[in-house]
């Protein structure tokens, strides 16, 4: 009986062992695998924190800069400057005009008494005597030479001292002229006038002061300051880059935040053998006064209108193997990394010339947070 049953329970074990193994399936269901994501591109979802820190904009052309800025100063403009000093020697016995002051053409700026506008007066009102006298006589000499009283020879001469008369009063009185004399002046006094309108900028004269025509400073300069120039020194391997007419943008500590337009009016034919460059002067208006004389300036050397670029903030790129990246924006959850062309790099901004087109999105915050991404989905794609 003990026998029957083991035999029975072993014919029922292998007969479950049967059955089991005929309702296993002959293949197995496998899982279909998830698509591998392309080196460079990363996936935020619409909900993920990380994109507080994406920032995006839209590319366009515009003017760049050609050169990094330069620096330079403004100085007066020399076509509305004049450097005024005194023509005569005298001594200054009226207030001369005060510094800062607007004056007009003609207005006066001092006084002086001088030995030399005496004689000048002097000297006119000798020829203008002596003139009389010889017309007097050229006339009798002519009435006694018809009257057949005097010989040829002395009509001659008193014509010839009539000649050397007149002479002597066209240059006394071309002398009172170049003093702005009156000829019928006699007081020795000399005014000196402003040949221009503008400010007085400088003055170097003191009242009582005994002046000369040679002294080293003007005694007066007289300027527009309405109108300016900025000078700077643009290196000789830059020099192409610079044309007349070209505009400027000016910058000065006092506005830091605003520009000032200019036009390069002079490009130097000379070059500096120390610095090796070459100056450049530009017109700079100045209607509203704020900028002054002697002041420094930042200037950027902008492209022509017709010369555009897409400009991109230093933000948005990084470097590897010494090539530089930037992501562009797919759609609103893709973003691509991109290998671009570089040109000028300026302190925040750089010119792109290769592998970004107008309209695109720009990543331009956030760029490191992205490629930072990227490793962690090529590191999650590991077999």
């Amino acid at each position: 009986m003990k026998i029957m049953n083991r035999s029975a329970f072993l014919a029922t074990a292998l007969l479950s062992l049967f059955l089991i193994a005929c309702s296993e399936p002959t293949e197995k269901t496998t899982t279909p695998a998830t698509p591998k994501i392309p080196v460079g591109d990363v996936y935020l979802s619409p909900d993920s924190p990380k994109r507080a820190y994406v920032q995006i904009t839209n590319l366009s052309l515009t003017q760049h800069a050609l050169l990094e800025p330069l620096v330079g100063k403004i100085v007066y403009n020399e076509s509305v400057t004049s450097r005024i000093s005194s023509p005569i020697a005298g001594r200054v016995i009226s207030a001369p005009v005060t510094l800062g002051s607007n004056v007009s053409v003609g207005a006066t700026l001092l006084e002086l008494d001088s030995p030399d506008v005496a004689d000048a007066q002097a000297d006119s009102t000798k020829a203008q005597a002596d003139l009389t006298l010889a017309s007097h006589s050229f006339n009798r000499q002519q009435e006694l030479y018809a009257g057949k009283a005097v010989a040829r020879k002395e009509l001659e001469q008193a014509q010839d001292e009539l000649s050397r008369a007149k002479s002597d009063v066209q240059r006394t009185q071309q002398r009172l002229k170049n003093l702005h004399l009156n000829s019928g002046q006699g007081d020795g006094r000399f005014v000196l006038h402003s040949p221009m309108t503008g400010v007085v900028v400088e003055r170097n004269v003191t009242p009582g002061m005994e002046i000369r025509p040679d002294l080293d400073a003007p005694l007066f300069v007289i300027s527009n300051l309405t109108k300016l120039t900025v000078m700077l020194n643009v290196y000789e391997t830059n020099l192409s880059k610079i044309k007349l007419g070209q505009k400027l943008s000016v910058y000065v500590a006092a506005y830091p935040n605003e520009k000032f337009p200019a036009t390069v009016q002079y490009i130097g034919q000379t070059l500096d053998e120390a610095t090796r460059t070459v100056q450049v002067r530009g017109e700079l208006l100045n209607s509203n006064g704020r900028l002054l004389p002697n002041m420094y300036a930042t200037i950027a050397i902008d492209s022509d209108v017709n010369d555009q670029a897409i400009v991109i903030p230093l933000t948005a790129i990084f470097t590897e193997d010494d090539v530089d990246y930037v992501f562009v924006v797919d759609d609103e959850t893709h973003f691509k990394k991109r290998r671009v062309e570089l040109g000028l790099r300026l302190k925040g901004t750089a010119v792109v010339i290769n592998g970004l087109q107008p309209n695109e999105q720009l990543v331009t915050e956030g760029a490191l947070m992205l490629r930072a991404e990227e490793d962690v989905m090529t590191e999650s794609q590991k077999p």
